[in-house]
């Protein structure tokens, strides 16, 4: 799964790798974002339309959804069944998203210590990359609309098996456009979901002050030995 991720790259280097000509928020880095909190995400509404860069509460609502709280259950979504389940097939084939990130943490036994130690993940090269995502969108009682995204995961890479049985998806480069198109049918789609391979990413111990979701400073990425 997928709990805590990060994102501290500037916007223009958001805008430039990954093609974003609109911002509909004013962005702001984050190192220790956490499941209802908002995060940055790149949708493309209408075929043929260009990428927005938008903020989604972290947490599929359903449009049926009588309570939005089922949001905060609904952090991940299992790349084996989003096809059929009812929370998700419908987001799949008309509201795809990616999710940014430079890395997301993950916890493990610390020898000695009752405590886990958090641990960064990311790429070797350190650039910004795009979880899979889909998203869905609720009216409130009061007349506002709320949407919030979810995480693909999928089966843990050699490296990440240390830490945990399942990880986030992270798409490929080259995947990342047919994923945002309306008109990529959805056998295409089914085969961008792979596991991103584990001699391309890194990982390294940070301060446990991630633990705490109410922590956001740029010391949660800082190799903890440092």
């Amino acid at each position: 799964m997928c709990g805590r991720f990060f994102l501290s790259q500037n916007l223009d280097v958001l805008k430039r790798e990954f093609s974003i000509k609109e911002v509909s928020y004013p962005y702001n880095p984050s190192y220790n974002i956490a499941p209802t909190q908002q995060v940055a995400v790149v949708v493309r509404e209408q075929e043929n339309s260009e990428n927005t860069l938008t903020s989604m509460r972290w947490g599929l609502i359903p449009s049926w959804a009588k309570d939005e709280k089922i949001g905060a259950r609904m952090i991940n979504a299992r790349a084996e069944t989003i096809a059929e389940k009812p929370s998700f097939r419908q987001a799949l084939l008309q509201r795809r998203c990616l999710i940014l990130a430079d890395g997301f943490f993950e916890w493990g036994v610390n020898p000695g210590k009752k405590e886990k130690q958090p641990f960064a993940i990311r790429l070797r090269s350190r650039k910004t990359f795009a979880f899979a995502g889909l998203w869905d969108h609720r009216m409130r009682g009061d007349g506002k609309e709320i949407s919030g995204c979810t995480i693909i995961t999928t089966e843990a890479n050699s490296l990440i098996q240390r830490l945990h049985a399942r990880m986030p998806l992270i798409l490929q480069k080259s995947y990342e456009d047919a994923w945002l198109a309306k008109e990529t049918p959805p056998e295409k789609l089914m085969g961008f979901l792979e596991r991103y391979p584990f001699n391309e990413m890194e990982m390294y111990p940070v301060t446990e002050r991630v633990g705490s979701t109410k922590y956001n400073e740029p010391d949660c990425i800082i190799p903890a030995n440092n």
